[in-house]
């Protein structure tokens, strides 16, 4: 990893300025992503809606059940996918490190299908709420299983082996939904999973906010609070268990709390990926490595960044409403192939 550990943020004031910048870029993409699309709405009258000083009306309709679900979930989501990001780079030392490259999406994303094509719960409602989350979790956890036990030679981990191993279990889950879908019976299966291969908020209601909202807050919290473990895992296996950390459990546990927070939240918008490697980079380097500090920061920036690339996928092609994986692809794939070229050879995973 090429984070230091040592590099905390430049004082308590600076780092109030950098929350509160983001907070209010936040509450900016919030309201821009209200306010414009296919009808557009002056944000003063957004804000009277959201504020209650507004008449009922098809436009209090429009901010109200259809917009404010969509911006709310594109903000859990890519606060989650960011906190998600920020955890898995530390606990495996390697700054390429996302839940898309390595697998864990594809694995969650696999599981909703199996969850689609045989129907379980829908018979009595709980497809959406129950059984796709669970699915996904099931499916994200053994995919990160089977890529960290694919990528550990002579007991270590080897950076090189990661990507390459999640990038091979994408691909080998991608092939297993695609065969799921050409032997189920019925063909509107593939348009249902063609929204989770690319990932968008344009199903979201107000009864699919609970649960990632409340997974994500909790599982937040959770990390927060074991800031100083991660930020000893950045030192290495070996200088962390010398420091008194039990690797291997604290990994384990780390690796089913992030498995669960991106089965969640991919159950609920598709595979958005690349938001996990480009958000925590550029969190570190204006409030450095330290956990405790860099977590807020990434929740609020990948929050902001979805929202907004969202607004720009409902707007960049009106009246199609682009799936807003398209985009994070589009910046993400760039940013991913930059990462490579300024890695050092034989730089540390």
């Amino acid at each position: 990893m090429t984070c230091r550990t040592d590099r905390e943020p430049r004082g308590p004031l600076r780092y109030a300025l950098v929350l509160a910048v983001l907070t209010a870029a936040l509450a900016a993409a919030v309201v821009a992503g209200l306010a414009f699309g296919q009808v557009h709405i002056p944000p003063g009258q957004v804000l009277d809606i959201l504020f209650g000083n507004a008449e009922p009306s098809p436009l209090r309709t429009i901010v109200l059940d259809v917009r404010l679900p969509r911006v709310l979930l594109g903000a859990v989501v890519g606060a989650g996918l960011a906190v998600v990001g920020t955890v898995l780079q530390a606990l495996v030392r390697n700054p390429l490190a996302d839940p898309y490259l390595l697998g864990v999406s594809s694995g969650a994303s696999t599981g909703v299908v199996l969850v689609i094509v045989t129907g379980i719960g829908s018979g009595i409602g709980l497809a959406t709420n129950v059984t796709m989350p669970a699915g996904a979790f099931t499916g994200a956890l053994l995919a990160t299983v089977l890529v960290y036990a694919l990528a550990r030679r002579g007991g270590q981990l080897t950076g090189p082996r990661l990507v390459l191993a999640g990038v091979a279990v994408a691909y080998i889950l991608t092939a297993l939904t695609s065969l799921m879908l050409v032997m189920s019976p019925r063909s509107e299966h593939f348009k249902e999973a063609m929204y989770w291969s690319l990932g968008g908020l344009g199903s979201a209601r107000w009864d699919m906010l609970l649960l990632p909202a409340a997974v994500l807050a909790v599982g937040t919290a959770l990390l927060i609070a074991v800031a100083r473990p991660l930020d000893l895992m950045l030192v290495g296996e070996e200088g962390a268990t010398v420091l008194g950390l039990d690797t291997s459990r604290f990994r384990a546990a780390i690796f089913l709390l992030t498995s669960l927070v991106t089965g969640v939240l991919v159950a609920v918008s598709g595979a958005i990926g690349f938001i996990g490697l480009m958000v925590p980079h550029a969190a570190r380097m204006v409030v450095g490595a330290s956990h405790r500090t860099l977590l807020p920061v990434v929740a609020l920036a990948g929050a902001a960044f979805l929202v907004a690339a969202d607004l720009a996928a409902r707007t960049v092609a009106t009246p199609q409403d682009v799936p807003v994986g398209i985009l994070t692809a589009l910046t993400g794939g760039p940013f991913f192939l930059w990462m490579l070229r300024r890695r050092p050879e034989g730089a540390p995973a």
